[in-house]
C-alpha cells in the first residue's frame, strides 16, 4: 500500500491474540485519529499490554487487521524496528534512560538520524542539533536539568526524559504506559499538561490506572475487559456504565 485509504492514523479491526488457548485479545476493534489522545483503562489482564505489543510488532495477532497511517502500512506484516521507523514510539512503565549520561546527551542519542549511536556520541553537536535538543528539553520540563546525570533524576523526571527521547524520534503515534505511576501529585499534574501539549501535534495513547490523572487528560476513554472493548466515551460516561463499575471501578 502506498496511498491512504482511511482518515484514521491507527485502525485495529477484529484483532485476536491467542496464547496456548488463552485469548489475550478477543476481536478487539479500535481507531485512533490524527492528533488524537486516547486513554485506555481496564483491569489487569484486560489486554492493554497485548494491544500495544500488536501495534508495535512485538506480538503477531492470531487473526485481525492492524493498519497504520491511513491504511498505508499493515502492521501485522512488519517487524518491530520497521514499525518504530514508521513513527510509532512506545514508553514502558519503567523508564529506560541511559543513567550514566547527562540529560541532553540522552536526548541527542535518541534524535532521529542516519548515524548510529556511537557515531552520534563522538561527533560534534551542530547548532541545528542543539536547537532541537533545547526545544525538546523545554517541552518536557528538563531545560534546567540538562547537565544532570540521568540516573540522578527523580522518577517523574526520568519519565519526562524518556518522553523527550521518544519525541526526538519524531513519532506520529506515542504509546505511553502508566506515565503517572510513582509520580508526586505535582509531577502527575504536569505530566497531564505535557501529554495534552504533545497531542496538539501527534497522536497519543495513554494506558493508565490513575483515574484522577485520566480525568486531567480530559479525553475519550476506552475500557478494555477480557481482550475487547467494554465501553467508550468520556470518563463520566464510562464511569456510569454498570459493567465497567462491576469489572473495574467497583473493585
Amino acid at each position: 500500500m502506498d496511498q491512504k485509504i482511511s482518515p484514521e492514523l491507527l485502525y485495529l479491526n477484529d484483532v485476536s491474540v491467542v496464547f496456548d488457548g488463552f485469548r489475550a485479545l478477543n476481536s478487539l476493534s479500535l481507531t485512533i485519529g490524527e492528533k488524537e489522545m486516547r486513554a485506555i483503562i481496564g483491569p489487569n489482564g484486560a489486554g492493554k499490554t497485548t494491544m500495544m505489543d500488536v501495534i508495535t510488532g512485538k506480538t503477531r495477532p492470531t487473526v485481525g487487521t492492524a493498519l497504520f497511517d491511513g491504511g498505508v502500512h499493515d502492521l501485522t506484516k512488519l517487524d518491530e524496528a520497521t514499525i518504530a521507523g514508521l513513527g510509532i514510539g512506545r514508553k514502558f512503565q519503567t523508564p529506560t534512560v541511559i543513567e550514566n549520561h547527562d540529560v541532553e546527551t540522552n536526548v541527542e542519542l535518541a534524535l532521529k538520524a542516519d548515524k548510529g549511536p556511537f557515531a552520534k556520541l563522538f561527533s560534534r553537536r551542530t547548532p541545528q542539533v542543539q536547537e532541537r535538543i533545547d526545544e525538546i528539553l523545554e517541552r518536557v520540563r528538563l531545560k534546567n536539568a540538562r547537565h544532570r546525570r540521568a540516573g540522578d533524576l527523580s522518577h517523574g523526571q526520568k519519565q519526562w526524559l524518556e518522553i523527550g527521547m521518544l519525541l526526538a524520534q519524531e513519532p506520529k503515534l506515542l504509546l505511553v504506559d502508566e506515565p503517572a505511576a510513582g509520580m508526586t501529585d505535582a509531577e502527575t499534574a504536569d505530566t497531564a499538561v505535557l501529554l495534552r501539549e504533545i497531542a496538539e501535534t501527534r497522536s497519543v495513547v495513554v494506558v493508565e490506572h490513575d483515574m484522577i490523572f485520566v480525568r486531567d487528560l480530559g479525553v475519550k476513554v476506552t475500557v478494555l475487559h477480557e481482550g475487547s472493548v467494554l465501553a467508550e466515551g468520556s470518563l463520566d460516561h464510562v464511569s456510569s456504565n454498570e459493567r465497567v463499575i462491576e469489572v473495574y471501578l467497583g473493585r
